[in-house]
């Protein structure tokens, strides 16, 4: 079924071409002539703080979205929860006379913490300045003046430059290029860019139960994540649900001299990792109990979709230093169809420097348990939590009692978030498909059809509370340092979004 609907879809992709064409190099052209002031109002978008706990800056990113919106026609308006002090979610809506159906975009403009001292010598996470390619490759920053020309190979670096608010950008300015070139749209067309996303989206929720009627859309489009590593276009049919489990186990009640007290008191430490270790192989399988036994099995069009995705595992082992992955031998797309256990930190006293000759009073860690379909998030605890009780752990939720010390042996701490669950969108979806003939008519390779995306997103709650058809199409480049210190994006891959997006705004 799913082979039949693509060959459809590209002999009627073929025998539109010249129309497809003469649109596409239409877009292209109102980008090139229009980059330098695209990237001026890029750069002042991205030079504005964005870290969701950021009170005052948080609604200056709002404000410059709906500045965006408004010079191009756009009618908006801030859409809140019933929580006071959310972040405003900004929403913009055009309405096509004669449209029956209705394309909604969404994307998010907050990001990650910041450590300035982190970041390489001469880079700022909130001063966006031109690199020749990623620092860690040897790129440096260009002494540019504005009004100079741009190459497209070159990175643009800031905190949010390619997580996310290269999603914003390219929706926004997608739309800009159509209406600018008189470009007739066939759906009516919804906006949607949240400031809670890096946070875990806590009341995108109650947003969607309180403005359900204003969000309904036959599909709604996500912008996030990066492309594949070969750098080719990619859709994702899903993504990883996501909960954090904090560990904490217990030692002695004050730090105790190692050479007086070792070898007769526990040490935290010693049973944290013999604890973590009794979770995976030296593979990296989970070994807790019934751990993989939920997930959904692949259809047969899903086998042959993850069948075709370019191996990426050996550009991978070479740039990150990797002799052996874990996996056993699967790929790397199909891994991200099975729940992971990851240890985010561990820590108890200090090292290296700073050590002394201590048992420490406790150690604590991080677990990160992404999800995949067919998980449950409150099961998926307990089976975590079943198999340390089976390591013989007293365990509660809050500082043991003098009373719980002297009668438990092992004693640990164990909280966690609400989490959320995964979401996939079948591939044999109308809409999809038609997504997919979309975005194949900017390229001239097939576009890679991805089961899962690695990261997480509560795309379940569009599903939940929208009844919603989600399917999320990455614009940036994978080595975009997501998250994480000089975090940057490519030029190119800003244009290429750009026409990415205007393709699905007139897909059929």
């Amino acid at each position: 079924m799913f082979n039949r609907l693509v060959v459809l879809s590209v002999a009627l992709l073929l025998s539109q071409a010249g129309n497809t064409q003469t649109v596409l190099q239409k877009v292209n052209s109102y980008v090139k002539a229009n980059e330098l002031a695209l990237l001026k109002e890029y750069k002042e978008f991205v030079a504005i703080p964005n870290v969701s706990s950021d009170s005052v800056n948080i609604p200056r990113n709002a404000a410059f979205i709906v500045k965006m919106l408004e010079s191009i026609g756009v009618k908006t308006q801030l859409l809140d929860g019933t929580t006071p002090g959310v972040n405003p979610v900004v929403f913009g809506e055009v309405k096509v006379p004669g449209a029956t159906k209705t394309i909604a975009f969404y994307a998010h403009y907050d990001g990650q913490p910041v450590n300035p001292k982190q970041w390489a010598a001469g880079l700022e996470p909130f001063k966006p300045v031109y690199l020749t390619a990623p620092v860690e490759q040897g790129g440096t920053i260009i002494n540019y003046k504005e009004g100079e020309p741009v190459n497209s190979s070159w990175r643009l670096s800031g905190r949010g430059a390619a997580d996310d608010k290269a999603g914003v950008m390219t929706i926004i300015k997608a739309y800009e290029v159509l209406i600018k070139n008189s470009i007739r749209l066939k759906h009516n067309i919804k906006f949607f860019f949240e400031g809670e996303e890096e946070v875990g989206s806590i009341h995108l929720g109650e947003i969607f139960i309180k403005h359900k009627d204003k969000l309904a859309a036959d599909i709604w489009i996500i912008s996030d994540g990066p492309r594949h590593v070969s750098g080719k276009k990619l859709i994702q049919f899903g993504v990883r649900g996501d909960v954090n489990m904090d560990l904490t186990v217990y030692g002695p009640k004050r730090p105790l001299h190692s050479g007086n007290y070792g070898n007769w008191a526990p040490n935290p430490a010693q049973i944290m990792v013999q604890l973590l270790a009794s979770m995976k192989d030296e593979n990296g399988t989970v070994l807790i109990k019934d751990f993989y036994d939920d997930v959904v099995s692949l259809s047969a069009s899903e086998k042959v979709a993850l069948a075709k995705i370019p191996n990426i595992e050996q550009t991978l082992k070479t740039e990150l230093g990797i002799a052996k992955p874990d996996g056993d031998g699967k790929s790397f797309y199909e891994l991200l169809l099975l729940p992971t256990l990851n240890i985010n930190g561990i820590q108890s006293a200090n090292a290296g420097k700073l050590a002394a000759n201590i048992i420490p009073t406790k150690a604590e860690a991080t677990l990160d348990l992404r999800l995949v379909a067919g998980n449950d998030v409150a099961r998926q605890i307990e089976k975590v939590k079943a198999h340390i009780q089976s390591k013989g752990f007293f365990i509660i939720d809050r500082e043991p009692t003098d009373a719980e010390r002297q009668l438990h042996a092992r004693i640990i701490k164990i909280t966690h978030g609400s989490g959320y669950k995964a979401q996939r969108t079948p591939l044999d979806l109308p809409a999809a498909q038609s997504v997919i003939k979309a975005i194949q008519s900017t390229v001239d390779y097939p576009v890679i059809l991805s089961l899962s995306a690695g990261g997480s997103l509560p795309l379940f709650l569009f599903e939940q509370h929208l009844n919603a058809k989600v399917l999320t199409v990455p614009v940036v480049n994978y080595d975009n340092n997501q998250h994480a210190e000089n975090e940057n994006v490519r030029i190119d891959y800003l244009w290429e979004g750009i026409s990415t997006m205007a393709a699905i705004m007139l897909m059929d």
